[in-house]
């Protein structure tokens, strides 16, 4: 009622049965699907067993790069536009597909540009038109984090920033990247914590949704 969105489970630091009940609790409350966050494979095969077992009320499926649970299914998108995500590089691609991912949950259309890092820029300049058109951007990025700023330069609509925790020592587990988000010249760009796919799509679907849930 207050943000147009479920309730989600945070599905580290639980166990499957905890994950299993949870859902089972809200479904069983009204909440049509329900999302689970960062659930490994093993933990996900766990939740799929005692969820047939329960008799679910619902189809649970696991997205293993997204290490993401998803109870009930997909709905229709119902956005005003659509959300982009742009991704760095392959090794991003857990937190990008989170945040796609979760971005669809919520209702949005979401378009993927994946591997367009600022290391090779003419496959980002490739699909600038592309995020030019879409309502707010997801920009993923690890090492250095300059996709944020680059993205930021090129589009009109906001770009919220996902530092990632991929890159060599200096990088200091996504920190690097997140200074330099956080330092970006580039207007309108926010930015989540490390690796905070979820996050990022959370904040994208809000954007996407102030005309259609006005009032």
């Amino acid at each position: 009622m207050r943000q147009g969105a479920g309730e989600v489970i945070y599905g580290e630091g639980k166990t499957a049965e905890q994950i299993a009940a949870i859902a089972s609790s809200l479904m069983g409350a009204g909440q049509p699907r329900v999302l689970a966050t960062r659930v490994d494979a093993k933990k996900a095969d766990a939740v799929a067993a005692l969820w047939g077992d329960d008799g679910g009320i619902a189809p649970c499926a696991y997205y293993e790069t997204a290490r993401l649970v998803v109870f009930g299914g997909m709905p229709a998108p119902d956005g005003d536009g659509v959300v982009a995500i742009a991704c760095a590089g392959t090794s991003d691609l857990p937190v990008a597909e989170e945040a796609a991912l979760t971005a669809e949950f919520l209702g949005n259309e979401v378009r993927r540009f994946y591997d367009v890092g600022v290391a090779g820029i003419h496959r980002l300049l490739d699909v600038a038109d592309e995020l030019r058109a879409a309502r707010v951007v997801v920009a993923v990025a690890g090492m250095e984090g300059a996709l944020a700023s680059v993205v930021g330069g090129l589009v009109a609509a906001p770009v919220i920033a996902v530092p990632t925790s991929v890159g060599y020592g200096a990088s200091f587990g996504g920190v690097t990247a997140l200074l330099a988000m956080l330092n970006s010249c580039a207007s309108g760009v926010s930015v989540v914590n490390i690796d905070n796919g979820f996050g990022a799509a959370f904040q994208a679907s809000a954007i996407n949704h102030l005309n259609s849930r006005q009032g």
